[in-house]
């Protein structure tokens, strides 16, 4: 089973990265780096895998970045 990361984590990763906050939205998070724009469920400790996969390919990036 793939590794859980939370909300904190994938927000810190992105800021790393060059993503720069928007706007909230409830309990959604938008954040942009150039053309890419990222959605993000704030406040969870666990995010699911396929949600995670979702982020990534919003962001343009790969699991590795987020596993360092």
């Amino acid at each position: 089973m793939p590794k859980l990361f939370s909300s904190v984590w994938i927000v810190k990763v992105l800021r790393r990265k060059g993503f720069v906050f928007i706007s909230q939205k409830g309990s959604h998070a938008k954040f942009k780096h150039g053309r890419y724009s990222v959605i993000i469920p704030m406040g969870r400790k666990e995010i699911p895998f396929g949600t995670l996969k979702s982020i990534l390919r919003q962001a343009n990036l790969s699991e590795d970045d987020f596993k360092k």
